[in-house]
């Protein structure tokens, strides 16, 4: 047992009270539940992250305790933690049931070296932006070293105490080292709080050092009886070296990447099909690589609308993947082998608008039909015009030929022509229904079979729409 362990909490107040204006330093604890397992996911993905868990890696005489604490930390054996100025708690069980009290000490910033600090930050809008975002801006820790001051621990700075009594770090410190890694990637206030300050002291003292930065300033350079109203242009273009030049753009590389293999030795997960992780995973690469071609493209589209998860599987079907796969996906969007391959069909001709045309009957409110009317009747010369037939909500079919014409939400015209008794899509959208239709049916010319004499109940001229709204 550590002489900490052995204080009531009044001692351990007393013992951490510096006289510093009457402040006790320990004013802030945070508490923290018992994280998940962390199988196979790395234990920091944050810079700062990785250079706490570099400090305990070199600072650790011995590997082998290291490796025992990682395992400790994947299986979840790490309680609750304590995060308090100088200290981070937690109890660690061992395999055999055995729990430990681990604790790990980091020394605190003083009192000028916390104001040092506080200056730096505030000298740039960037940094209070970044820690406001909880991230750690390394222009700040570069700064705060240039100045003498290490915000993150280096070797050494990691000292351990546990109730096992080891005297370097044991499996448990260990252990509690790496999840707390996992803390620093969410909130870099961890460590500002084991450096000293919490987060709702902080963020208070830079707010009132950058309020009093702008008083001063304001009162050096507004004069007697004026008001200052605004930014200097001078003080804004001064504001360009606050922010990191933007990097440079990526090359494209000639083809998309090659994902990694997954023939391991280790038998997958129940329910893990690596063949088709291997599918999803060449796609993805696919798709970035042409996003990054359209990215890089001069005057590139906008970023594409999300896809739901029926759309996805349409898409994905119409790259021509292996049948099982096929059949995956038709089972998975909840459509028959037949419908997704109708589905894809659509998908070819214009992607999500023509599978929304396929599947859903749009129905276009009155000036959309009186639109699509005006649109129909302009669309050909008086003796050449189809007659159609209302079949739905923003559908038309031709009289006397197995084709039809169909509006879509954006109010261009999809063509279709019935195969085997089902319409089907027969080709691209265009904004003039005559040109949709035009080139729908190879030796069967549409519009002589549609023209008919006078009207047929229930057929009506093209132009002439009815029936076909709410």
């Amino acid at each position: 047992m550590s002489a900490y362990d052995g204080m009531h909490d009044d001692e351990r107040n007393e013992k951490r009270r510096d006289g510093r204006n009457g402040r006790d330093e320990r004013d802030e604890e945070r508490i923290f539940a018992a994280l998940p397992p962390a199988r196979g996911a790395a234990f920091a993905r944050s810079w700062w992250g990785r250079a706490w868990l570099k400090a305990l890696e070199d600072t650790a005489l011995d590997g082998e305790q290291l490796k025992k604490g990682r395992r400790h930390a994947r299986a979840g054996a790490v309680g609750a933690v304590s995060v308090r100025p100088g200290r981070i708690t937690a109890v660690v069980k061992d395999r055999d049931g055995a729990a430990y009290r681990s604790d790990v000490l980091l020394q605190e910033l003083s009192e000028a070296e916390w104001d040092r600090l506080l200056d730096l930050a505030v000298e740039s809008a960037g940094h209070i932006a970044a820690l406001l975002d909880h991230e750690m801006p390394p222009h700040l820790v570069e700064d705060a070293a240039a100045a003498g001051l290490e915000l993150l621990p280096g070797i050494g700075d990691l000292e351990p105490e546990c109730g096992c009594e080891a005297w370097d770090h044991c499996p448990h410190t260990a252990a509690l080292c790496y999840e707390v890694a996992r803390l620093l990637d969410e909130d870099p206030f961890v460590l500002l709080l084991m450096r000293g300050r919490g987060e709702r002291a902080l963020l208070a003292a830079l707010q009132e050092r950058s309020a009093a930065g702008e008083r001063a300033a304001g009162e050096g350079s507004v004069g007697k009886g004026s008001v200052a109203e605004g930014v200097s242009a001078e003080e804004a273009f001064a504001a360009r070296d606050i922010l990191p030049p933007l990097p440079v753009p990526p090359t494209l590389p000639p083809a998309p990447g090659e994902p990694p293999s997954l023939d391991t030795e280790t038998a997958p997960e129940p329910g893990l099909d690596p063949a088709a992780l291997a599918f999803l995973a060449a796609d993805a690469a696919a798709r970035a690589h042409r996003m990054l071609a359209e990215a890089l493209a001069p005057g590139h589209a906008p970023a594409e609308t999300p896809l739901t998860a029926d759309q996805d599987a349409v898409r994905l079907a119409a790259g021509a993947p292996p049948p099982w796969i096929a059949e995956r996906l038709a089972a998975g969007s909840g459509r028959r082998r037949a419908e997704l391959d109708l589905a894809t069909r659509a998908w070819r001709f214009g992607g999500a608008a023509a599978l929304s045309v396929l599947e859903e009957e749009w129905k276009p409110g009155r000036e959309a039909t009186v639109r699509a009317g005006a649109v129909l009747a302009e669309a050909w010369e008086e003796a050449e015009r189809p007659v159609l037939r209302p079949a739905g909500a923003g559908r038309w079919t031709v009289v006397g030929a197995d084709a039809q014409l169909r509006v879509g939400a954006d109010g261009r015209w999809w063509p279709y022509r019935k195969e085997r008794g089902a319409w089907v899509p027969a080709g691209p959208a265009d904004p003039d229904p005559a040109a949709a239709l035009a080139g729908l049916s190879e030796g069967e010319d549409v519009d002589e079979a549609g023209v008919r004499a006078g009207d047929e109940a229930g057929v009506v001229g093209a132009g002439t729409v009815t029936g076909a709204g709410p």
